[in-house]
């Protein structure tokens, strides 16, 4: 028998597989078992009403899709007094994911938010299609710290900080988040792209730019989380093109303890059950008793005995 679980931080999961935010609603209970997961994940939630981006929102690309949604939202009253219930029917822990456009409501956000049935906090600072000024905190590292501390103050819940790949450099964006106070960090949220429609010779989106997701963006995104390890003491969630079992074992050995599973909940709405099996049995295949034991067992490349050899045969 495999033991599953993992802890992130202080929280402790049944199992390493989460939804990612804004691809997930408490809906899926219609046709997975949402008790069978590693926990929630809510859609952000903003203070006010939202009603997103312009559309066309979502267009397919060859390794996966560009959308640029816009955060659409009923507000912060509904998700307390109606989403809130909803999640609350379930067993495993449930992360609210949290936007402002301004630093001080960020904070206040967290505050609010920090009621029971909610179990951990993500801070979503990296929508795609914003600039710094306008939610995108994570784009640096300044802001980053900025937003996560005053976070940090204002509730004692976990506060887990959804970095940016459009960052200059993630990894000192993930030294300030964990420097401001994290519990943990996601890596990351989706790649800022473009598709242009060939009919129109406009862009595919109706907001110009749009944030990319599917497998194509796993190998770049696991590389931000391997970077990320080697600097940060605190857990990584990986996020990004993950399809199948494999997908998970490969950011966990590049040092993540747990993983947000997005794009293919479009195509195959059951897909994190699947995951989840198929995580299991390939431990038991393994040998591996405890998936815990996956975190950071990348090995280095290329072997070092094998790189001296071929130095001392050029010598």
């Amino acid at each position: 028998m495999v033991d599953l679980s993992v802890k992130v931080g202080a929280l402790t999961l049944p199992n390493p597989i989460l939804p990612a935010s804004g691809t997930f609603s408490a809906e899926f209970a219609n046709v997975i078992d949402l008790n069978r997961l590693g926990g929630l994940v809510s859609k952000t939630v903003s203070r006010n009403y939202r009603a997103g981006n312009p559309p066309p929102r979502v267009a397919e690309v060859d390794a996966g899709m560009i959308n640029s949604i816009g955060l659409p939202t009923k507000g912060l009253h509904y998700f307390l007094e109606t989403q809130l219930a909803e999640y609350r029917q379930f067993k495993v822990p449930l992360v609210c994911s949290i936007t402002s456009e301004k630093i001080d409501d960020f904070a206040a956000m967290a505050r609010d938010v920090s009621v029971p049935g909610v179990d951990a906090i993500e801070l979503n600072i990296s929508c795609p299609t914003r600039q710094p000024g306008g939610g995108n905190f994570a784009l640096n590292e300044e802001t980053t710290y900025q937003v996560v501390r005053l976070c940090r103050a204002a509730t004692e819940k976990p506060l887990w900080a959804k970095l940016s790949p459009n960052a200059g450099e993630i990894t000192a964006v993930a030294e300030a988040a964990e420097k401001a106070g994290a519990n943990a960090i996601t890596v990351s949220n989706t790649i800022l792209g473009l598709k242009i429609d060939l009919k129109t010779f406009r862009s595919a989106i109706g907001n110009g730019y749009g944030g990319i997701s599917g497998p194509g963006v796993k190998p770049i995104v696991m590389r931000m989380v391997h970077q990320c390890s080697k600097c940060v003491t605190i857990p990584i969630i990986g996020c990004g093109g993950i399809m199948r079992a494999e997908d998970v074992v490969e950011y966990m050995l590049a040092g993540a303890s747990a993983v947000e599973v997005g794009f293919i909940n479009f195509r195959h709405p059951t897909a994190m059950i699947g995951i989840i099996e198929g995580l299991e049995r390939w431990c038991a295949q393994r040998g591996v008793a405890r998936v815990t034991e996956l975190t950071g067992g990348m090995l280095d490349h290329p072997p070092r005995d094998t790189y001296e050899a071929g130095m001392i045969g050029i010598s």
